[in-house]
């Protein structure tokens, strides 16, 4: 029998809500032995020649964390990729997942606020799980 989940995306912003998110995208990957794909979108501003030189720098040291974070899967036989493009996030998840042939997406989210309902249709997360055509696995 194939297992269920066969290519993982997990998108992160390097900040430590991401942890739970990858806690769950590890055991998932373990359990279905999929591959993974840790990616982090460098919101670009300006992509003016002189700002290059610094989304470079940027996209280095995020590449370092993210490599950091693959160890893990790594250490376990799993198959892990980095990727660190420059972009708009919620297009450049889109179309990872499109173009991958990505089967689930594990991403955190936030609490969503019942005082203020209208906020959370705002973010990045919601906005994937509308977009996207695979199942989103969202970590609050």
């Amino acid at each position: 029998m194939l297992p269920r989940f066969q290519h993982i995306l997990v998108p992160v912003d390097l900040t430590p809500k991401n942890r739970v998110a990858l806690d769950i995208a590890f055991e998932l990957a373990t359990d279905n032995k999929a591959r993974v794909s840790l990616l982090h979108v460098t919101q670009t501003i300006n992509t003016a020649d002189e700002t290059l030189a610094f989304y470079d720098r940027l996209q280095q040291r995020v590449r370092d964390d993210l490599e950091s974070l693959s160890q893990r899967f790594s250490d376990a036989g799993l198959a892990v990729e980095v990727k660190v493009p420059l972009g708009q996030p919620l297009k450049e998840i889109v179309s990872f997942a499109a173009t991958h042939q990505v089967d689930l997406i594990v991403m955190s989210s936030h609490p969503v606020d019942k005082e203020d309902l209208l906020q959370s249709w705002g973010t990045l997360s919601y906005k994937v799980s509308v977009a996207c055509p695979c199942p989103i696995l969202l970590m609050k």
